[in-house]
């Protein structure tokens, strides 16, 4: 597997045993935080203007942790509303992303690499990233090939240029806005189940069939984006 962010060499034990370390460090304090999700959620919306910036430090800590950011997403949909909410799930994001890949890059790349060894999808993305760096990774954004999590280190192994990586957070877009217009619908529903008063039917006809849309949208976008990566990493 061709990883070219950095020259062929023997790695001193001692910066491959630092990079498990950290690794297994990061996970088990992903599986900590994520049983405090909801109570992270419900204190974040008690906060009132402070709760915006503390849920973006969070979601980013939960995304260098290996924590799903699903559960977060909707939860920014429900509290903060879809506008506010896909801003501040895409900041997030985008900060916990790159932090994983700069972990990935300088910290624990000898750990990562034994974990993606011998997967002959990822060779195909990192020869094709060496090519077409930005465009490869906003399809990979698109389309979710690995998981959100690990993508994020596993990228930090190939020779993309973090500008590029950095910019190509745009293709989380159509997947955030799915997840926090879902919480959104959900908030509502909670309001009215709890006793809120209740808007007019055609707020909630516009807010369904915006949510059918988006959802439609995502998985056409999501099937053409699968398409268009696995084109550009077949073997020729």
């Amino acid at each position: 597997m061709n990883l070219s962010a950095t020259p062929s060499r023997r790695t001193p034990i001692g910066r491959i045993l630092f990079g498990i370390i950290t690794i297994v460090a990061l996970i088990a304090m992903g599986r900590q935080l994520g049983g405090y999700l909801p109570a992270f959620a419900q204190w974040v919306d008690g906060l009132g203007a402070w709760g915006a910036l503390l849920f973006i430090v969070g979601y980013a800590a939960a995304t260098v942790a290996f924590v799903p950011g699903s559960v977060l997403s909707l939860v920014a949909g429900a509290i903060f509303g879809l506008v506010e909410g896909v801003v501040l799930v895409l900041t997030a994001a985008s900060i916990g992303a790159a932090l994983a890949f700069l972990v990935a890059r300088y910290a624990a790349r000898e750990a990562i690499e034994q974990r993606l060894e011998g997967n002959r999808r990822f060779a195909a993305i990192d020869k094709a990233v060496g090519r077409q760096g930005f465009k490869i990774v906003v399809l990979l954004r698109l389309s979710p090939v690995f998981p959100f999590n690990l993508l994020n280190y596993a990228l930090g192994l190939t020779s993309v240029r973090f500008s590029d990586y950095v910019m190509a957070s745009i293709g989380m877009f159509p997947g955030t806005l799915l997840y926090v217009y879902s919480g959104k619908v959900a908030g509502d529903v909670a309001r009215i189940v709890s006793g809120a008063p209740v808007r007019g039917m055609a707020y909630y006809a516009v807010l369904v069939v915006g949510l059918a849309a988006t959802v439609v949208v995502t998985a056409f976008v999501t099937r053409t984006a699968r398409r268009a990566l696995h084109e550009v990493t077949e073997p020729q």
